[in-house]
C-alpha cells in the first residue's frame, strides 16, 4: 500500500546514460548511488521486445512513449477496456479508460490492459471459474485514495484477481502483467531483484 502523500513512488525506465534499468537490482544499486533506499519495486506494465513500454509512458511529466489507440489487436493488453494508471503534480493516483485519460499535470502514467475494475465492476469479459491461470499483477486505488499494489503468489485467473481488488473497496484497478511479473518489497519477504522489464514501479525514501 502506497499513501502518496507520504510516500514517494516514482515510475523507471532509463538512467541518464540512456540505459534500461531491465530489473530490481539494477534499479536498487542506482538509487543506493543517490543516497536513497529501494523500499518496493514492481513491473509497471507490458513492454515490447526491446523493452519499450507498451503504450503510453510518462515520466517527470514528459512523455516517452505515445498511447496505443488500437482496440482489435491480439492480446491482454488490448482486451477493451484497457486503461491508464497516473499520478499528478499534486500526488493522486488515478486509473482510468484510455480514451478517457487527459494528459492535464500528469507526473507520471503507464497504459496496460485490461482493466480489473470498472467503476466498481468486475471487467465484464471475466469468467467466474476460468481456466485461463496465470500469475498476476495489478494496480487498484482504496477508498481513501492509497494506491494497492498486488501480486499473486499463485497462478490465478482475472476474475478471481479483479475480486480481490473489489473486496478491498478499490472502484477501479488495473491489470500490469503476468508470467513475467515480480515484486520486491523485502518488509515481506519479496526479495527478487532479477528480472527484465521495461517500466519499473518504485517507492524510495532517503537513506
Amino acid at each position: 500500500i502506497v499513501d502518496l502523500k507520504k510516500q514517494e513512488l516514482r515510475f523507471y525506465w532509463k538512467n541518464e546514460n540512456g540505459e534500461n534499468f531491465r530489473n530490481f537490482g539494477n534499479l536498487k544499486n542506482w538509487i543506493s548511488s543517490k543516497n536513497e533506499k529501494l523500499i518496493f519495486a514492481t513491473n509497471g506494465g507490458m513492454y515490447k521486445r526491446d523493452q519499450t513500454p507498451q503504450g503510453l509512458y510518462i515520466e517527470n511529466g514528459e512523455m516517452l512513449s505515445k498511447t496505443d489507440t488500437l482496440e482489435e489487436e491480439y492480446g491482454n493488453f488490448y482486451m477493451q477496456p484497457n486503461g491508464v494508471f497516473y499520478i499528478t503534480e499534486n500526488n493522486q493516483g488515478f486509473i482510468c479508460q484510455t480514451k478517457e485519460f487527459k494528459n492535464e499535470r500528469v507526473k507520471y502514467a503507464t497504459q496496460s490492459g485490461p482493466l480489473l475494475l470498472i467503476k466498481g465492476e468486475i471487467h465484464h469479459k471475466f469468467r467466474n471459474g476460468s481456466k485461463n491461470l496465470n500469475i498476476r499483477n495489478g494496480v487498484g486505488i482504496l477508498p481513501n485514495g492509497n494506491l494497492i499494489f498486488a501480486m499473486s503468489l499463485k497462478k490465478i485467473n482475472f476474475y478471481d484477481f479483479a475480486a480481490y481488488f473489489k473486496s478491498l473497496g478499490c472502484e477501479n484497478a488495473l491489470y500490469l502483467d503476468g508470467l513475467v511479473s515480480k515484486t520486491y518489497l523485502p518488509e515481506k519477504n519479496w526479495n527478487a531483484i532479477d528480472g527484465n522489464f521495461g517500466v519499473i514501479l518504485g517507492e524510495t525514501n532517503k537513506e
